[in-house]
């Protein structure tokens, strides 16, 4: 087995290395989250202890972003915040489980070995809604067949809603996975993302499949 730790904090790092070591597992150590996202979106990793109070950029940043590249090991988070709402947030952004600090070593390995038993999941490269394609792999957007230019963000969004086809997601949770939590949530910048997917995926098409539930958020619909 090989993990990937990102942790700044040298004590802690070392001591979780030293520890899954003494498993004789490969351990990778990095200490900012810019590093460890670059390791982990590199190497072949079984699992990534990620820690949520990094320099440069945060976890939850890392997070989300390992997660639109299509990033799907499984990811252990350490976090200071024993708050409901941190650990829901924290879930949403794309973490299997957490544990809170400051925690026993017995706890994190045992949550390890939870989160590496479970079978990995074969992860479907192509996203299909209707006509619509979404190549997570090469991130191309077809509908009928005809290719779609996106935006990054644009192509986030999408993607997301694609992921949970049927499900009507929030604009906050939108917002969360495509900019981070720390973008101001008053901003319409989302509605202003959904128009312009609706232009480019939509217009054309007699049968609209993005969808708006008002007063609670937006949905692709199979």
């Amino acid at each position: 087995m090989k993990v990937l730790v990102i942790e700044d904090d040298p004590t802690v790092g070392q001591f979780v290395k030293r520890g899954l070591e003494e498993q004789r597992w490969g351990v990778d150590l990095a200490a900012d989250g810019e590093s460890g996202e670059r390791l982990a979106a590199s190497q072949e990793y079984d699992l990534v202890i990620l820690d949520m109070r990094l320099p440069g950029k945060n976890g939850i940043d890392v997070l989300q972003s390992l997660r639109a590249r299509g990033f799907e090991r499984p990811v252990l988070v350490l976090t200071a915040q024993d708050a409901v709402d941190a650990k829901v947030r924290t879930l949403r952004a794309g973490a299997d489980d957490y544990v809170t600090k400051p925690f026993a070593f017995e706890e994190l390995l045992a949550r390890v070995e939870a989160l590496l038993r479970r079978p990995r999941a074969i992860a479907r490269p192509v996203l299909t809604v209707a006509d619509l394609q979404l190549d997570q792999d090469t991130h191309e957007v077809r509908r009928s067949g005809e290719a779609i230019e996106l935006t990054p963000k644009e192509y986030t969004v999408l993607e997301y809603l694609m992921r949970h086809a049927g499900k009507v997601m929030s604009r906050t949770l939108i917002t969360e996975y495509a900019w981070g939590y720390h973008f101001d949530p008053g901003t319409n910048i989302v509605d202003v993302v959904i128009t312009h997917l609706r232009k480019k995926v939509d217009a054309k098409h007699a049968r609209k499949l993005i969808g708006t539930v008002r007063g609670v958020g937006y949905v692709i619909k199979p």
